[in-house]
């Protein structure tokens, strides 16, 4: 398996999002910090996160069905919060319906919706994409 940018797989990603009923409509055009994991020229994970100033919002958190179990996501997760604080994002921001208790174990601590900063509450995931029974969760990060 190898762990590489997400660049040139939106459609990949589109489409492992809307088989695991996850928000895909407001995917970027363009996936900058969106990174992908593939095995024998297939996509088989996909996060990003995005970014609002000294924060960043993780989202698109997706491994197929077949290849969960592997520690695929731990990986993605590991990755994806090292690219963040790389760009200077010290902390990062999650909604989530299906995967509280997995954040949990990775370091994310539950917080109430007016406890996030305006610039993630204006993101379309914070908006309208994610609905209101989501979980919100954040993670102070560290090097």
């Amino acid at each position: 398996m190898e762990i590489v940018e997400a660049k040139n797989y939106r459609e990949s990603i589109a489409a492992m999002l809307e088989t695991e009923k996850l928000p895909a409509s407001d995917l970027p055009a363009v996936l900058e910090n969106f990174i992908v994991a593939k095995q024998n020229d297939e996509v088989i994970g996909a996060i990003g996160i995005e970014r609002y100033g000294n924060y960043s919002l993780l989202r698109s958190m997706v491994v197929k069905h077949d290849f969960r179990g592997q520690g695929i996501a731990s990986k993605l997760v590991k990755q994806i919060e090292d690219l963040a604080l790389e760009q200077g994002s010290g902390t990062i921001f999650l909604l989530t319906e299906t995967a509280p208790g997995y954040f949990s174990r990775k370091g994310y601590k539950k917080i109430g919706r007016a406890d996030v900063p305006a610039e993630i509450q204006q993101s379309s995931e914070f908006s309208f994409v994610c609905p209101q029974s989501a979980v919100v969760m954040m993670k102070t990060l560290s090097a």
